[in-house]
This record gives C-alpha cells, structure tokens and sequence, in this order.
C-alpha cells in the first residue's frame, strides 16, 4: 500500500502543526498506523501509534500531552496534532501502517511493513 505523509513545514517553538497520512488507494481502516521521525544522524523513532478502530493510541514519553495522533476512517486519514513544538522535534516524519486483524498497537518501526515518504518538520528557536 502507498502511504501519503502531508502537512510539515516551518514553524517557531510554541507553535503547532497537523500532520496527515492517508492511503490513496486502500482502505486505511484496516491498518494500525504510526507516526516515527528520524533526525539527521539519528534513528527513527517511534512518535505514535493508533489502533485500527482509533480505541487505542500509544506515545513517546517525550510529546505525551503535547501530541495527539487521531483517525478518521471515513475520510481515510490519519492524522497528528503537534502542539507546543520544541527545535528537538525537528525531524522528518514518517507515518507507517500494518495489517492486523486485532485492536493492536505497535510501537516497533520492525513491526511496520508500509512506509510513507516522510515529511520534514521544522522548529526555529
């Protein structure tokens, strides 16, 4: 499946965006998704995760209470909400998605099988 990743770009610390993810050309209610993010230099890692049916999400103790992951199946998106942005968030974000038959969340960049093309957030000081 081609994962579509949206909405990154340049903003000052405090400030917010929403990112978006959608599959063009697959039902995204069948996939539990998530959000990871690879600065330069470093691993990608793990943001968060939302269940298929959006009942369940999962976060990095470092953007809890400052990010929101959510879905909307009947539109098929995916989406992250990004408050409070710090220069240590700059990164480019990938969303990615698995198949899964349960309630799942996965919070392992092995556990994902699709990949977006990852958008680049950026946050001046």
């Amino acid at each position: 499946v081609q994962l579509q990743a949206s909405g990154g770009g340049l903003v000052q610390a405090g400030g917010s965006l929403r990112l978006s993810c959608t599959t063009p050309r697959r039902l995204i209610s069948a996939y539990a998704v998530g959000w990871f993010r690879q600065a330069p230099g470093k691993e990608r890692e793990f943001v968060a995760a939302i269940s298929r049916a959006g009942t369940r999400t999962d976060y990095r103790n470092s953007v809890k209470g400052r990010f929101t992951i959510s879905r909307d199946n009947a539109k098929n998106m995916v989406y992250l909400h990004m408050n409070s942005l710090s220069p240590t968030d700059t990164s480019v974000y990938y969303c990615a998605a698995r198949t899964t038959v349960t309630g799942a969340l996965y919070s392992e960049k092995y556990d994902y099988n699709e990949w977006g093309q990852g958008t680049q957030v950026t946050v001046s000081s």
